[in-house]
């Protein structure tokens, strides 16, 4: 299981397990928290498609989607 800071969640660097269109590599690219810093939305991007799509960030501690850092 990924161990992930919230507040260090922005343009972290994320690798899907089994890509999709060849995208592979990702990167979080927007973040909202609500008033009592707990996060209410997340965007992840594509870096080579730079499509943009939203993302439980909860789903990012499930090693088997989602390895931290570009692998």
């Amino acid at each position: 299981m990924n161990t992930i800071n919230p507040k260090k969640l922005l343009n972290s660097k994320w690798t899907a397990v089994t890509p999709t269109n060849k995208e592979k590599h990702f990167i979080i690219s927007d973040i909202e928290f609500d008033e009592e810093g707990i996060v209410i939305a997340c965007s992840i991007e594509a870096v080579m498609s730079k499509r943009a799509m939203p993302i439980n960030w909860q789903d990012l501690k499930d090693n088997s989607q989602w390895l931290h850092g570009w692998k």
